[in-house]
């Protein structure tokens, strides 16, 4: 009702600007108007018509003085007498024209021939004007059409010394110059009609203005209609309306409000404050004028909704208007209904609040927040310690850990967050977790199970003046996780039976995020175990490269990325970077298969497209055997690259299948991504790999990365590469760790999204006296011959110690590469780590260790050197194969026992063609 009042005066100020032409007020004001714009439009007329009939008078007046000036002038008569009177005043009425400021001053004889004009073709011609009254000895003024245009002149006779007209002189100007005297002033004339045009329409506007105030601006039409509004307020609607005006008095009281408030009849205009019949807290908020909305207040066994609103707020009198709505029955119903309201409010507010994360503790303090204060007052959080871990809970209220803590205060003498409680069987807690039923305890101070619990504590949280509690356990999928204990203080009430269930259904919506986070924990440590079982721990031990490493989980666990360094033969280094497709236990278990594979394959000494092609073969055939079985699912998606680098000859060999292109760092700090051959992805089959070889100098970087690292859905891929180029470049001194930190902290955030694996290995190279070889004819008689050679080079490395076992693993390779090889051969000694000997030859045939018979001849030639060797083996190149063997090198005190009598026999027999022993002494060279 009070809306409606304001409706009314909203109304008026709506009729003033839209409608006011049709009311009193806009009629009187646009009649007022048109009078001010007449009156003003009249003045500024009269203004002009005076100033151009006193601009021509002043024109006439100044014509008059120039030519009498001149007719007076000494020595005019003189030169009308002379011979040539032209000669001499046209000069000088040319200066008193230009002197005086006229257009023109004209001398002629009595018959109107000039003697002078401002155009001197006119001279001696006749005069265009009148002269009869000024040869009378008359001054005549006229407005003719000369030879300058429209003309105002003044004619005026010349007399001589006796009196007779002897000439006349004639003076003017142009009407058009007359004219724009006039002009020059018509902006004074109309700005000042203007000026009294704006004043004499505000004053209009001023009178207009209190008139419209005074009939508030309404037609006849809509003022009848605005009290017959008033009639039925004040009679037909069951809603009370009050007027009370700034004075205290009521000015106004409808059917409905004096029935509600039993008001006598003749109560309008009395004081407010003197009226016996109102409840006195009601009678202070009308005399107040404080806005109120649906405040409740007794009218005797009634109970009224007041809402009050200032009246002067649209510009009315000082006071408020009041409505009052009986509510005596509506109000336990609205009640009981607002409960409802906000008990579904928090569920629904909870159901978006809590979960939000795979995380135990933050699903616990998600819950302990969303209660307070609309709930309780204070909520803790108990959880059985092995849920925290991701293990089933037990089946009593030990081992307890209170994982959240949260209050309307922080002083309260609860437990803290992260201590472990032992529950007594007589608490609530212990109660609730083995019943799984929520627990009310609506008098704290009474419940003497309770107490036992900590009988100082206890004692404590009822002086703080917690009263009451519910402890309902969290329970999901029949197993109780823990306890949500709700407490109440002085700020609310105790809980009852209907709060229990409200307790009950809060918890089980939180219930079942805490059991999903507890599963994703178990999971996730499962997947991590797995992961960090997977991943190098530490990288070998190796000359060829200096290597950095980095490994990033992304936020949503364990992933497919990994990386790996392999020594291979010959001191060479395999590098090695892939990605599998997904997170989870999944893509770490397969990330796991296709590191073995490439472990394995790498240990055959194979070049990358080669080693891409066995790995290839192998995600084929997991993704055909796993798409057998409903419940596996195969290997969506992996990419590797794989590069093996030659320290002897500096030299690098990669491949990839569909991995990223590193990056190489040079030593002056310039960044290139290598152009390498794209190969497809694993798994896909059917085409081959290329491979690419590169010539790198000693102290470049080789940067291989997973495409976490640069990759991100804010931003391109080239911005993601260029990001990366910035990072490396410019910094040739820096190590390789130091690299990989600078990488990481420029181009990702704190937590990546996806997981990020980055190795950084900067290059090495042997030195030449580190390196012996050898060209070898196809001659047995040359066994000899290499091993002196080898023994003068140990002698010169300081490992004499190792001639004999060197010497005796020569032979065999050499022997058995003469015998069962084809040219070229080439002998080479690596000293790196280990004394490495390597023979190779032009043959492709691959030698076999094999255990010879009691009465066989042959057949222990490569068992001896597997013996005398820490490893062998065989690699193929593309002119043949290389057999090597490494041999540990000792610490300078240390001396060899590895000759001796049992050694000389088997260096008697030379290799068989399975690499074992033969019957020559040219094979074993003794």
């Amino acid at each position: 009702m009070a809306n409606r009042f304001a409706d009314w005066r909203s109304l008026s100020f709506r009729s003033l600007v839209s409608r006011s032409p049709r009311s009193v007020a806009g009629q009187v004001f646009v009649l007022q108007v048109a009078l001010v714009v007449l009156l003003v439009a009249g003045s500024v007329l009269a203004l002009v018509l005076q100033s151009d009939r006193d601009t021509y008078a002043e024109a006439k007046r100044r014509s008059v003085a120039v030519a009498q000036t001149f007719a007076h002038s000494p020595g005019v008569v003189a030169a009308l007498e002379s011979p040539d009177p032209s000669k001499i005043l046209q000069p000088l009425t040319e200066a008193a024209r230009k002197a005086a400021g006229v257009d023109f001053i004209v001398v002629l004889d009595t018959k109107g021939i000039r003697y002078t004009h401002p155009l001197p073709n006119l001279i001696g011609k006749q005069f265009v004007g009148t002269i009869a009254p000024s040869l009378a000895g008359k001054v005549y003024t006229e407005s003719v059409n000369g030879p300058l245009g429209r003309e105002v002149q003044s004619t005026v006779p010349i007399d001589n010394a006796d009196g007779k007209v002897v000439g006349l002189v004639s003076a003017g100007l142009k009407v058009k110059h007359v004219a724009s005297q006039v002009t020059r002033q018509l902006p004074i004339i109309l700005g000042a009609g203007a000026g009294a045009l704006v004043l004499a329409t505000a004053g209009t506007a001023l009178v207009g203005r209190r008139l419209r105030r005074q009939t508030h601006s309404l037609a006849p039409d809509e003022m009848t209609r605005m009290y017959d509004h008033h009639d039925t307020v004040l009679h037909s609607v069951r809603e009370g309306v009050l007027i009370v005006g700034g004075d205290g008095r009521l000015v106004l009281a409808n059917d409905e409000a004096r029935r509600l408030l039993e008001l006598p009849p003749d109560v309008e205009g009395q004081f407010v404050s003197e009226l016996s019949s109102l409840d006195p807290e009601t009678a202070a908020l009308l005399v107040s004028g404080r806005e109120v909305t649906d405040e409740v207040h007794f009218a005797g066994e009634r109970l009224l909704a007041v809402n009050q609103r200032h009246t002067d707020s649209g510009g009315g009198p000082m006071g408020t208007v009041v409505t009052l709505r009986d509510s005596t029955e509506l109000r336990a119903v609205t009640g009981r209904a607002e409960i409802a309201r906000e008990r579904l409010k928090l569920l629904y507010d909870a159901g978006l609040a809590i979960g939000t994360t795979l995380d135990v503790l933050r699903t616990a303090d998600e819950l302990a927040q969303v209660a307070v204060p609309r709930f309780a007052d204070f909520v803790t959080v108990d959880l059985a310690d092995a849920v925290l871990h991701g293990q089933e809970p037990a089946p009593t209220a030990t081992d307890m850990r209170r994982t959240a803590v949260y209050g309307i205060r922080d002083d309260h003498p609860l437990y803290e967050a992260g201590r472990l409680i032992d529950f007594l069987p007589s608490t609530p807690q212990a109660r609730g977790y083995g019943s799984g039923h929520a627990e009310l305890v609506a008098e704290l101070s009474t419940a003497t199970g309770w107490h036992a619990q900590d009988p100082e504590r206890t004692k404590r949280i009822i002086d703080y003046g917690i009263h009451t509690l519910i402890a309902a356990p969290i329970k999901s999928r029949g197993v109780v996780l823990g306890m949500a204990n709700f407490w109440r203080s002085q700020q609310h009430g105790p809980f009852d039976e209907e709060d229990l269930s409200l307790a009950e259904e809060l918890v089980a919506r939180a219930a079942v995020s805490i059991d999903n986070a507890r599963r994703y924990t178990r999971e996730h440590a499962l997947a991590v175990t797995l992961q960090r079982s997977l991943l190098p721990r530490a990288l070998p031990e190796q000359s060829a490269l200096d290597v950095g490493f980095r490994y990033l989980p992304a936020q949503s666990g364990v992933s497919g990325d990994w990386f790996d360094v392999i020594p291979l033969s010959g001191s060479r280094v395999a590098l090695t970077v892939g990605d599998v497709v997904g997170h989870g236990l999944h893509a770490a278990a397969t990330m796991g298969r296709l590191r073995t594979a490439v472990h394995n394959f790498s240990s055959l000494d194979l070049p990358p497209d080669e080693l891409l092609s066995h790995v290839d073969d192998l995600v084929g055939r997991i993704d055909q055997d796993e798409s057998d079985t409903q419940s596996a699912t195969g290997i969506v998606g992996a990419t590797c690259l794989y590069a093996i680098y030659d320290p002897v000859t500096r030299r690098c060999v990669v491949a990839r299948a569909g991995h990223l292109a590193p990056a190489l760092v040079l030593p002056d700090g310039t960044v290139t991504f290598l152009d390498l051959p794209t190969g497809p992805p694993l798994g896909l089959g059917g085409l081959p790999f290329q491979t690419a070889e590169l010539d790198l100098p000693e102290g470049a970087q080789l940067v291989l990365y997973t495409d976490g690292l640069i990759e991100d859905r804010r931003r391109d891929l080239d911005v993601g590469m260029e990001l990366l180029r910035q990072a490396l470049s410019g910094h040739p001194d820096r190590s390789p760790e130091e690299s990989c930190q600078a990488v990481l902290d420029e181009l990702l955030p704190e937590r990546p999204k996806d997981d990020v694996a980055l190795l950084i290995a900067r290059t090495r190279g042997l030195p030449r006296d580190r390196i012996a070889d050898w060209d070898v004819p196809l001659d047995p008689a040359a066994v000899a011959g290499m091993r002196d050679e080898v023994a003068r080079k140990l002698d010169e490395w300081n490992l004499s110690e190792l001639a004999f076992s060197v010497e005796l693993v020569l032979s065999e390779l050499i022997t058995n590469a003469i015998r069962y090889g084809s040219e070229p051969i080439h002998v080479r000694l690596i000293r790196d780590r280990t004394l490495i000997v390597e023979v190779a030859d032009g043959s492709n045939t691959s030698p076999h260790l094999r255990y010879a018979a009691t009465m066989d001849e042959g057949g222990r030639g490569l068992f001896l050197v597997s013996q005398i060797a820490e490893r062998w083996g065989t690699r193929y190149t593309p002119e043949g194969k290389v057999i090597w063997a490494e041999q540990a090198i000792p610490e300078a005190s240390e001396v060899l026992e590895e000759s001796g009598p049992a050694a000389a026999p088997m260096a008697e027999e030379a290799p068989d063609r399975d690499g074992g022993q033969g019957e020559g002494s040219q094979g074993g060279g003794a």
